[in-house]
């Protein structure tokens, strides 16, 4: 088996390195590159932004590169603690991989110039061909043994993608997703606590659960909602991670059989109307709130509230829940809306006039169509064309 070694801190793992290992396989032929964190770098001793372990940047690796067998990550120098000298690694990387012919080692341009003070360097030379990948755009000059590949540049770095999380920047596509997934889960690289479960982290648990519970159109709707939910949570000076939490999990429970809908929804201690009875699915929003809390400990009640009364609405309803039936009715993935009343969402200032002018559209088609009506809907009409909006 050819075998080519690359290490770094991966701190975190980022779509640069990813395409570098990709470059060199696909340039060389190796059968096999093996990704090596280091426990810590001799070159970065002064950093201060290291706040990731060497178990999270492993699990970021390993994530980043699942299903692709000719990656792998080795943990060798993280075992080995210390500062990592990379004679060590290529001595122990040959001693129990045994590759075919000489190991390669992969390092960036931007090393060049330091590479021979790196501790054994001779060794190392002896020992692997070195592979130099470029870094920057800018020309360079080597002076000791090496194979060029002629790779594109990436304009990222670790560093950046450290600095742009502290700084509240933009990053999420500079790193693998899976990586982007493990970062916001711990909360890496921001200082703070990852000891309780993150509002992004929640959301990322919730969309997962209906891109797979639901087919690919309603997992869309429900994208779509959960876009234009924070968008309005964002205007009426709501939190627009709620709008969104509550958008994407509003129709978790619409694939649920009669039965199942019927005995989540008894759970919720409201009554089932004789039209519900008939009609189950509409309670497919009170199940949806139930599972919500029961299944993913969703206390907060304005979202359970926005969830389960998104189909018929009621009286009473606070903001979210009539931001979330708003969007609902009027997400940009529904065919035949006015799209007068979508650009209500982005220019009129008072929610209610905006929910009232989605309910009365709403009724409206539901009648044309000789559909029955909620006694709730009915009674929440009643009651909003009563008062002065």
């Amino acid at each position: 088996m050819r075998l080519a070694i690359f290490g770094g801190s991966y701190n975190p793992v980022h779509l640069g390195h990813l395409f570098i290992a990709d470059a060199v396989l696909e340039s060389l032929h190796y059968d096999r590159i093996v990704l090596i964190p280091a426990y810590r770098s001799p070159f970065k001793l002064a950093a201060k932004d290291m706040e990731s372990t060497g178990q999270d940047r492993l699990e970021m690796l390993a994530a980043s590169i699942a299903g692709d067998p000719r990656l792998t990550v080795d943990d060798c120098e993280i075992r080995r603690e210390g500062i990592s000298h990379t004679v060590d690694t290529v001595k122990d990387i040959i001693r129990r991989y045994a590759p075919s012919g000489r190991l390669g080692l992969v390092i960036g341009d931007d090393l060049i110039t330091d590479f021979p003070q790196w501790h054994n360097s001779e060794e190392i030379l002896e020992l692997a061909d070195i592979i130099i990948a470029r870094r920057r755009a800018s020309d360079f000059s080597c002076e000791f043994p090496h194979i060029l590949i002629t790779n594109e540049t990436m304009d990222i770095s670790s560093q950046m993608v450290r600095q742009r999380i502290q700084e509240g920047g933009a990053w999420r596509y500079l790193v693998p997703a899976a990586a982007r997934t493990i970062i916001e889960d711990r909360r890496l690289y921001t200082g703070l606590d990852a000891a309780e479960e993150s509002p992004q982290k929640t959301i990322i648990r919730l969309e997962g659960a209906v891109r797979e519970g639901l087919n690919l159109e309603r997992y869309l709707h429900s994208r779509h909602t959960a876009i234009l939910a924070a968008d309005l949570c964002g205007r009426f000076g709501i939190d627009p991670k709620q709008g969104y939490l509550a958008g994407i999990a509003h129709d978790l429970g619409k694939h649920l059989k009669d039965d199942e809908l019927l005995a989540l929804a008894k759970s919720d201690g409201r009554p089932i109307s004789k039209l519900e009875k008939k009609k189950p699915a509409l309670l497919h929003g009170r199940a949806t709130a139930v599972l919500l809390r029961k299944r993913y400990n969703i206390q907060n009640e304005d979202i359970l509230e926005a969830v389960a009364m998104h189909t018929e609405g009621c009286e009473g309803m606070c903001p979210l829940a009539k931001i979330v039936y708003i969007a609902d009715k009027v997400e940009f993935s529904r065919e035949k809306i006015d799209p007068n009343l979508r650009a209500l969402c982005y220019t009129e200032d008072n929610l209610d006039r905006i929910f009232m002018a989605v309910l009365d559209q709403t009724v409206s088609w539901l009648r044309s169509h000789k559909i029955d009506l909620s006694e709730e809907t009915l009674q929440l009409l009643e009651n909003l064309q009563g008062k002065k909006i």
